[in-house]
């Protein structure tokens, strides 16, 4: 990266400004070890779930909540997000980031346990906006589970799709830079879906069912 490009991108990873609720949000992900999403990334989400006009959205790896936040703001009065998640002092964490937000309790779903288990029973094509923040060697089943439960127009968003910027050095065989690669080449190659990816964070991968 140039340096004027790596300067561009620190400059607009620096723009988001987060409220309370997002800062104390944060402090029980550091608190529970777990790695929120960057600033820049939640509002990326924010503006997505805008711009979708979601209904319904599943959110996969929920953390202590700082991405559901973002989601649910970006997302009309009426939709629901469901998140999944199997540590429960996680789920805990997050219903109390989305209460502080003023998000109605009737707008979240927290579902407690493993994805490669609850995802098979969520119906098919019922949903509008995927979001996938969880453990990388199972990305390509989840992924697989995003598509079939994805609308016909409906979002997926993969997260650290870049997986600390070493997809793209072939060199790098790093397991969780090997899956993330393959995930990136199999939806790029999936006819059923239309995709991009954007520097934003550490990669978003986004890609529309057709």
């Amino acid at each position: 990266m140039s340096a004027d490009k790596s300067t561009s991108w620190s400059y607009t990873e620096g723009l988001p400004s987060e409220d309370e609720v997002l800062l104390r949000a944060r402090e029980r992900s550091h608190e529970l070890g777990v790695v929120p999403v960057s600033p820049a990334v939640g509002a990326a989400l924010t503006v997505l779930a805008a711009v979708s006009k979601a209904q319904t959205a599943v959110e996969i790896g929920t953390g202590a909540g700082v991405s559901g936040v973002c989601l649910l703001r970006g997302l009309g009065r009426q939709s629901v997000l469901t998140t999944i998640d199997a540590d429960v002092e996680h789920l805990k964490a997050a219903r109390e980031a989305y209460l502080e937000s003023g998000s109605p309790a009737n707008r979240t779903r927290t579902i407690s346990g493993r994805a490669g288990d609850v995802l098979p029973r969520l119906t098919d094509a019922a949903y509008d906006l995927v979001f996938l923040d969880a453990d990388k060697p199972s990305y390509p089943g989840y992924v697989e589970q995003a598509v079939r439960l994805l609308k016909s127009g409906g979002l997926l968003i993969i997260n650290d799709a870049l997986d600390k910027d070493r997809v793209s050095d072939p060199a790098i065989r790093e397991a969780s830079t090997l899956v993330l690669r393959q995930i990136g080449r199999t939806i790029r190659e999936d006819e059923r879906l239309m995709s991009t990816l954007l520097p934003t964070g550490d990669g978003l991968l986004l890609a529309v069912k057709r």
